[in-house]
């Protein structure tokens, strides 16, 4: 499994953790161990940049995901796509829910991987689906860590 993190962004970011996190939810949603993912953190002014691009929507956001390859069969090893946090959107998104930007990293990066997949929170029954997965991903982790 090759999970490519690269810290761009000037933040101390848990990398270490995010790769087990990334890593272990790979195995849980049962997709081939040579599956490749990528990682970047990036500061405000690149996720504006990469949110007006790609989104067509002003100001930074907290995650963004670029999926690339889906496993035309189960078990596919292929490269699933590219995941881009910013850090200090995190913090201030942790801050407001109540816990620490770490923990709203790891949720992000669930969530970023999840979107790489397919899934979406277009309407109330696919957000519900999307983030009780995202939430198992990351209490799944934290149980095994």
């Amino acid at each position: 499994m090759t999970i490519e993190i690269t810290n761009k962004s000037g933040e101390l970011v848990p990398t270490d953790q995010v790769r087990a996190l990334l890593t272990q939810s790979l195995v849980q949603l049962k997709l081939n161990p040579e599956c490749e993912v990528n990682l970047v953190f990036v500061d405000e002014n690149e996720m504006t940049e990469l949110h007006i691009k790609w989104m067509d929507e002003p100001g930074p956001t907290d995650v963004l995901s670029f999926p690339m390859d889906m496993p035309a069969a189960p078990g596919d090893a292929v490269t699933l796509g590219d995941i881009v946090i910013a850090p200090t959107v995190a913090a201030h998104q942790a801050a407001t829910a109540g816990h620490s930007a770490e923990h709203e990293i790891f949720i992000l990066a669930a969530h970023g991987l999840l979107h790489i997949l397919g899934y979406n929170h277009a309407n109330k029954e696919d957000e519900k689906v999307m983030f009780d997965l995202q939430e198992d991903l990351v209490k799944n982790w934290q149980a095994s860590a």
